[in-house]
This record gives C-alpha cells, sequence and structure tokens, in this order.
C-alpha cells in the first residue's frame, strides 16, 4: 500500500541514474507510509498504521466529538454491489480496512435489508486492537445497531442470539410491539429513534451517544446512507473505489431522493493498492 495524498515530499523532477522518480531507495524518495504523509512505499502496512491513518478526531475540551463515518465500496461504473453483495468487488486490502474501521468504533450502523443480504454476524474481539480498545475506554468488540422500521429480521440469527456485546435496534416509535417484543426476546436492545414507524437519522445519532456510542461507523446500504446524506448527519465518507466494470443496474452507494443542495466534501487521504483507491473524505 502506498500514500498518494496528502503528500508533502517533492519528488525529483527527473530519474536518478539506474532508477524512476520517487522509486523507493533514490535520492529524495519519501520513506515509510506514516511519516510526514508523502509515502510512495508499496508495502502491506501494519494494522497500527492503518489505525493511525483512520483514526477518528481527538476529543475536545468538551469531551469525545460525535463523529458518523460511512464506509462504502463501488465500481469504477458506480456499483455498490455485485448480484447483491460487496464482497465480489472488495479485495483484501480493503477487507483489511473494513476490519481496522471496525476496531476503532463504538458502534456500527447499519440497515435491515444490508443484514439479511450479507448474512451479518456480530463484530468480533481482535486481540491486535485490544490494548487500544481499553485506553480508549472501548469494550472488547463494537455494538452493531440496525435500523429497521419494520423490525422484520430473523432474531434467530447469531447477530441477536451469541454477540460479544449486546446488540441495538434503531426503529420507531409506531414499531409493531410483537416485533419489538421478540426482538427485547433474542437479547436485542430496542432504542427508539423516531416519532412515526421509521428512524430519523438525528434522532439515531443523538440516542447512540447518549448510550456513550461517538464513534459512529455505518456500512450502509445505499438505503441508509442515502437517508444519512439526506439528513446532513454524515461527518466523513471512507470510499474504496474497485478498479472493477460490472454493468447492469446494481445500486450506488447511496440510493433516495436526492438533497436540495448537494453536500460538499474535501479530500483527506487516499491510499492505493492493486490498482484499488481508499479515500476519505470530510464535510467541508
Amino acid at each position: 500500500m502506498r500514500r498518494l495524498f496528502p503528500v508533502t515530499d517533492e519528488t525529483p523532477a527527473s530519474a536518478p541514474e539506474g532508477g524512476h522518480p520517487g522509486a523507493p531507495g533514490a535520492p529524495g524518495a519519501p520513506e515509510g507510509p506514516s511519516g510526514s504523509g508523502g509515502s510512495r512505499a508499496d508495502r502491506e502496512w501494519s494494522l497500527a498504521e492503518l489505525a493511525a491513518a483512520y483514526a477518528y478526531p481527538p476529543a475536545g475540551p468538551a469531551g469525545p466529538q460525535v463523529w458518523l463515518r460511512a464506509n462504502m465500496v463501488s465500481t469504477l461504473d458506480g456499483a455498490a454491489q455485485h448480484e447483491g453483495r460487496s464482497q465480489p468487488i472488495s479485495n483484501a486490502a480493503d477487507m483489511r480496512i473494513f476490519g481496522t474501521l471496525r476496531a476503532l468504533a463504538d458502534v456500527v450502523v447499519v440497515g435491515a435489508e444490508t443484514v439479511r443480504q450479507e448474512g451479518y454476524r456480530p463484530a468480533r474481539a481482535r486481540a491486535e486492537f485490544a490494548a487500544a480498545r481499553e485506553a480508549a475506554g472501548q469494550g472488547p468488540a463494537p455494538a452493531v445497531a440496525v435500523v429497521s422500521a419494520s423490525l422484520d429480521l430473523d432474531f434467530s440469527l447469531p447477530l441477536f442470539t451469541s454477540p460479544l456485546v449486546p446488540t441495538l435496534v434503531l426503529t420507531g416509535a409506531a414499531a409493531v410491539p410483537g416485533r419489538r417484543a421478540a426482538a427485547e426476546k433474542a437479547g436485542a436492545r430496542v432504542v427508539v429513534a423516531g416519532e412515526g414507524a421509521g428512524v430519523e437519522p438525528a434522532l439515531a445519532v443523538r440516542a447512540l451517544a447518549d448510550l456513550g456510542h461517538t464513534r459512529l461507523l455505518t456500512e450502509g446500504g445505499p438505503r441508509l446512507l442515502g437517508q444519512l446524506v439526506a439528513a446532513g448527519v454524515l461527518d466523513e465518507l471512507c470510499l474504496t473505489v474497485s478498479p472493477m466494470l460490472v454493468a447492469g443496474d446494481a445500486q450506488r452507494i447511496a440510493g433516495g431522493p436526492s438533497v436540495a443542495v448537494p453536500s460538499r466534501f474535501e479530500l483527506v487521504s487516499l491510499l492505493e493498492e492493486a490498482g484499488f483507491l481508499f479515500s476519505r473524505y470530510r464535510r467541508s
């Protein structure tokens, strides 16, 4: 993996004898991925380096900042899935970043349809991140929060029956009482985040923060991400651009109605490995 942006080290204008400009080992070539940010070193980054590259904003004088980031993958032609799943357009580096983002988060927010399609399982504890999570005051693994208006979920799945941290279910006040009781019976914690049947994104963020979850991560799907974008509550997008073309009618990373005024985000970081681009954008 190598960092393409931000670049703070200048690449020589001409190649030194016997090498390419900026090649590892060439005069003036940046060294290592962490440094000052201008690395072209093409090697596998450690999990600690990835965690540093994707760190949440530090806490301020008033305490931790509530921060909602999304992590999504898209092909060159804009598809967020192939045959209904994101795995076919991913790769090993993307999955390492996926795991790192989960390990940094307090809670993973996901839509009910994605739970059904992707076969979601509970987040697991990872020994590599245990010390960092303990130092940050986090539990052994992030909770999973499922957003569902209908509560049409299979509560016999391990996500509900055997998570390391109890699964949360975000729903509206008008949710069917019988389904809510089924969720609670399965061991899930039901959190009301909407006055009607559906979930209101701003209320969901506030409800999670009230539970002590300030480092929020959503993995979609497209419908949920579209709702978060429309509500103006998304702070950061981590987007993997997969060097694939799939055509067809697959969903984009965000769906639903368009916003009145497009939201502007700024590029914070861009990494590359095997043709895959790993970008971070923050609300500007």
